[in-house]
């Protein structure tokens, strides 16, 4: 049996947030949450290739506001945002609610686990070489700040006969270590001799390195790194 853990998931609600925010009893709660699916599914699939990182969503009682992360926000704002004002209709249309949508840009997408995948299999669907485009990601990766990265393929790599996995790895990635910060991210390459699947996860260091290391450590609530203590 399989043991691995999606790193995201493992943290939700424990270091990361929810990408719902929205509370329903039960009867509307599983409409609400095919509702939510329906909506990042439309707007993924209307702009496949304009570096969208995650979508969140928060609801209230009067309206739905969708946040999305892009690298390249113009693609979804439009020109004078009438792209913007396009697809909230679309939305409006396809949840039957008043829908707000929101755009907030990603300044490094080198340490974006979604949009390195997204870019990886961008390569491999202009027949770029497998090896040489997953060391071209992990080399940006590592130069853009990231404490370390892994990528893995699957599938029939370079037009093989038979599919198989290749992995590749820089860096430190503690996956059971809910305090690293560790981003995953997960396409598909539509190539011509079928779909390669991409798996990507970084380090980006620890979440308490943003908060003020120093002013944890003088309040005595997280030290760097935690006395290890021996057993007797």
């Amino acid at each position: 049996m399989g043991q691995k853990v999606r790193p995201t998931g493992f943290r939700t609600g424990i270091m990361t947030d929810w990408q719902s925010h929205w509370y329903a009893s039960k009867q509307d709660y599983a409409e609400l949450l095919v509702e939510d699916a329906k909506i990042r599914q439309y707007i993924k699939k209307r702009y496949p290739r304009s570096g969208i990182a995650r979508i969140r969503i928060e609801r209230t009682r009067e309206k739905v506001v969708v946040y999305i992360y892009s690298a390249r926000v113009g693609m979804i704002i439009g020109k004078k945002g009438q792209e913007v004002d396009k697809l909230t209709k679309e939305l409006e249309d396809l949840a039957h609610r008043h829908i707000e949508v929101k755009t907030i840009e990603i300044n490094r997408p080198e340490v974006d686990a979604q949009l390195v995948a997204e870019d990886i299999a961008e390569q491999l669907e202009k027949r770029a070489s497998f090896r040489r485009t997953m060391k071209r990601a992990i080399d940006q990766t590592m130069e853009a700040g990231a404490k370390g990265i892994r990528v893995q393929l699957s599938g029939r790599l370079g037009g093989a006969e038979m599919a198989r996995q290749e992995t590749s790895m820089a860096g430190s990635i503690p996956l059971s270590t809910l305090r690293a910060r560790i981003d995953y991210g997960f396409t598909e390459a539509a190539t011509a001799q079928g779909n390669i699947g991409i798996k990507v996860w970084i380090n980006n260091g620890d979440y308490f390195e943003e908060s003020s290391d120093a002013a944890y450590a003088q309040a005595g609530k997280v030290s760097k790194k935690p006395a290890r203590q021996s057993k007797r």
